[in-house]
């Protein structure tokens, strides 16, 4: 059964290869040969490889489109890490309704992913999409990683490896990140806003060492997020974190639906296979795969960053949610219409 993401339409568009779901698993990835000297070189990294990555107009404003609102700055303690704290916001479309519950996207390395001008632009995607009904109506909660009090916040030109507690927290194959996200954020948000409780409404994203973090929180926590992006994810030995080919084979599958990008000029490691992650990236497609999990992937020719990722995020939005519920009657006029802002509650007297 292929997948229903378009790769036609992204060749086209972007210029990139793209691999859709197959129902036949694919073989092992090959180990590159030690007998191969010429080719095994490792060449210099190139940064203009990701130069013919563009964002595209669904991730820009666009006229007549209603926009949302980001929320103050809100701060909250973490019992998982102790002593850090971590900063999220989050984005309102112009749709939601306090009285209905809403699905919602966590945007890991928050401060990069809503930085204008910026490689994802997320919170662009979420109007224009949402607008069109092409996903849900839905909170984007933007979440950076977490820090000690007097250490700085993280912006989008340092996300905080060296600065704050985001090695800690995202690289290693365990549990805590994810009770950061299920046990401190999300109460916090459905405190404030109509969060729906259904776990297939509930998604998570994220790049690099954010982007393992994203797949460990629905790997661990299956039963609160389902949905899963991963850009140039660091599915590496930094802190164990190869080791998920394996444990995704000696698992039970779990109910997840994950997209995961790459390209062929992300930090490549000949001879180290366990820190090369598009060799890494490519061994976790194939056991998700093998496993029968509904994967779908794109590798390109970038580096480590967020370029293909953003050029290609609306579509991987529209694949991850793609099944939201849809009327055939040619007589809903409401269906066949534009996602308006709600109404302002009329004001109390």
């Amino acid at each position: 059964m292929k997948s229903t993401f378009d790769c036609a339409l992204l060749s086209l568009l972007f210029a990139l290869p793209c691999f859709a779901q197959t129902s036949t698993a694919p073989g092992p990835v090959p180990a590159p040969s030690a007998a191969a000297p010429a080719r095994a070189a490792r060449p210099a990294v190139n940064p203009q490889m990701d130069a013919f990555y563009k964002l595209g107009p669904d991730s820009l404003p666009m006229d007549g489109v209603p926009k949302g609102t980001f929320s103050a700055a809100k701060v909250i303690p973490s019992q998982v890490f102790p002593g850090t704290q971590h900063t999220y916001y989050v984005y309102v479309p112009a749709q939601y309704n306090p009285a209905q519950a809403a699905a919602v996207m966590i945007f890991n390395d928050g401060q990069a992913m809503m930085a204008e001008p910026g490689s994802v632009q997320a919170q662009h995607v979420l109007d224009n999409l949402i607008y069109r009904r092409e996903i849900p109506v839905m909170l984007g909660v933007f979440i950076n990683p977490g820090r000690r009090p007097d250490q700085p916040e993280p912006t989008p030109r340092d996300w905080g490896d060296r600065t704050t507690n985001r090695g800690a927290e995202y690289n290693p194959p365990t549990d805590h990140y994810a009770r950061v996200i299920v046990e401190e954020l999300m109460p916090a948000v459905k405190k404030e806003f109509n969060v729906s409780a259904d776990p297939e409404l509930h998604g998570i994203m994220g790049a690099s060492s954010g982007g393992i973090a994203a797949f460990s929180t629905a790997w661990f926590r299956p039963n609160d997020f389902r949905k899963v992006i991963t850009f140039v994810g660091s599915f590496t030995n930094i802190r164990g974190g190869h080791v998920f080919p394996e444990l995704v084979a000696a698992s039970e599958k779990k109910p997840l639906r994950i997209f995961l990008q790459d390209g062929r000029n992300d930090n490549r490691r000949p001879g180290n296979l366990e820190n090369d992650w598009f060799y890494q990236n490519v061994r976790l497609m194939q056991a998700l795969t093998a496993k029968g999990y509904e994967v779908n992937y794109a590798w390109g020719i970038g580096n480590h960053g967020q370029k293909q990722g953003g050029a290609i995020f609306p579509e991987m939005m529209r694949w991850l949610w793609r099944d939201q519920p849809v009327s055939t009657d040619p007589n809903d006029a409401i269906e066949r219409a534009f996602r308006g802002p709600v109404a302002p509650s009329p004001q109390a007297p």
